[in-house]
């Protein structure tokens, strides 16, 4: 076979595992909506399912109108790009996809796919208070820029901070960093759900209607992360891939590990959804240096992510920002943490860490492209919930938020059939003899109406 040939058939082989990659960063989007619908209460489970599917529609369409060529377009000053609008144009700064006969369509996906992901981290932050129309506009603003130009900093070779050196593989800053700090900025903004926060300040716990359902999304989420990290090498013919698969998985099994034995000793028992939490931490964590850091590093970095989660959980709540699925200890404390624990534990590739003899010039420049793009994500976010907020509100009243917003947005109950066949079953019980009321004693007749509150 000649070098033409070998060339077409790598190309080929690229292709098909970024498209193969992009497909489980994209799948990761059930496993945000499961996880969010098993945190919130019923009775708000559809709305946060809605607020994650329209990610995927208006996420889609701020990145391939311009969030892909802000990100990876040809460079101005070193924080925009300037070319490749609709996925279209001058992307000649993109030398690596032509060495590796990526299709700059491919590319675009796979990229996609993340941007969504920006967005759908501040969906759980803001659940159960939060009008659906301003979600909409903020998750296209989000894919569109805010996180493009943070993404242009850090992945774009000509980024100010791609430049400098700065190593986040799979984006625990690009991405989660962003999406953490943004969180807290619409959290902070938006205010706590009604009955979050007593007089005295203390915490009301307003627990989750199905953590089966979170469990499955956790699940979904760590599957797709082997697609998330070693996807982002974006070749299916570097033996470096198997690295990451493995280091990804060892920090999400030490973080997961790690927060249930922490709650046990804390609270006596292990807490759930922590747990879930805390192998997720791990996966954030670790997605800046999968393929930076060897074995031990990696379950190192996920253990002290999973004891993160649980303080910095229990840190935003005593400062009152709500956020019910603990988005911002996650993505913002942990991805943060994951940006630095590079600057620590790098010992794969030329650049080293400080625990391996590399000083303080990576942790430094770690540091640096940390805080630019979460104070970028923050203050951009907040401008924008202000915004929404003095236009339009950004909260639903009082009255559907008690009711909940999948009756007050969408106008059905995410479980409207359970409904239905409890009033059927007891109308048919009020109808019927005595001996088949026996089966409920006490049902006299069928309500004109059943409510059901959560």
């Amino acid at each position: 076979m000649n070098d033409l040939n070998l060339q077409i058939l790598g190309g080929g082989i690229n292709t098909v595992w970024v498209l193969l990659c992009a497909a489980l960063v994209f799948f990761m989007e059930a496993g945000f909506a499961m996880l969010e619908a098993g945190f919130v209460r019923a009775k708000n489970s559809l709305n946060i399912i809605m607020k994650v599917f329209i990610d995927c529609c208006s996420g889609l369409l701020g990145y391939w109108v311009l969030g892909f060529a802000l990100m990876y377009g040809l460079d101005k000053f070193g924080i925009i790009g300037t070319t490749g609008f609709f996925a279209m144009g001058d992307m000649s700064n993109l030398p690596l996809l032509k060495n590796l006969g990526l299709p700059v369509e491919v590319y675009w996906m796979f990229q996609a796919a993340f941007a969504v992901a920006v967005a759908t981290i501040v969906s759980g932050a803001v659940a159960e208070r939060m009008k659906f129309l301003p979600y909409m506009i903020f998750s296209f603003l989000a894919t569109a820029v805010i996180y493009p130009i943070a993404g242009h900093m850090i992945w774009n070779p000509e980024g100010l901070f791609a430049k400098m050196g700065m190593l986040d593989f799979a984006g625990s800053a690009a991405v989660h960093s962003v999406g953490g700090w943004a969180s807290l900025a619409a959290v902070l903004v938006l205010g706590p759900r009604i009955g979050k926060y007593k007089k005295d300040g203390s915490v009301n716990v307003i627990p989750g209607h199905s953590l089966p359902l979170a469990a499955l999304g956790a699940f979904i989420l760590w599957f797709g992360w082997f697609g998330f990290n070693p996807g982002s090498a974006l070749t299916g013919l570097d033996g470096s891939i198997s690295h990451i698969v493995v280091t990804t998985n060892l920090a999400a099994a030490a973080g997961g590990f790690v927060s249930a034995i922490f709650t046990l000793v804390r609270y006596g028992k292990v807490d759930a959804s922590m747990t879930m939490n805390g192998a997720l931490a791990g996966l954030v964590s670790i997605t800046a240096g999968c393929a930076f850091v060897n074995l031990p590093s990696a379950v190192i970095i996920g253990a002290i992510a999973g004891i993160l989660v649980v303080v910095a959980v229990e840190f935003f709540d005593k400062i009152h920002a709500d956020d019910p699925v603990g988005a911002i200890a996650v993505h913002g404390i942990c991805g943060s943490f994951g940006t630095i624990a590079v600057g620590l534990f790098a010992s794969v590739g030329a650049s080293k860490g400080l625990f391996f003899g590399g000083g303080f010039k990576l942790l430094g420049i770690q540091a640096i492209g940390l805080i630019t793009v979460s104070a970028w994500a923050f203050l951009s976010t907040f401008l924008v919930f202000k915004a929404l907020k003095a236009v339009s509100g950004i909260r639903v009243s009082k009255g559907d938020e008690v009711e909940g917003l999948d009756i007050s947005e969408h106008g059905v109950r995410a479980y409207a059939q359970t409904a239905m066949d409890d009033s059927l079953v007891l109308e048919d019980l009020g109808n019927n003899t005595k001996a088949d009321q026996s089966v409920r004693p006490g049902i006299k007749a069928a309500p004109a109406k059943v409510e059901y509150t959560t």
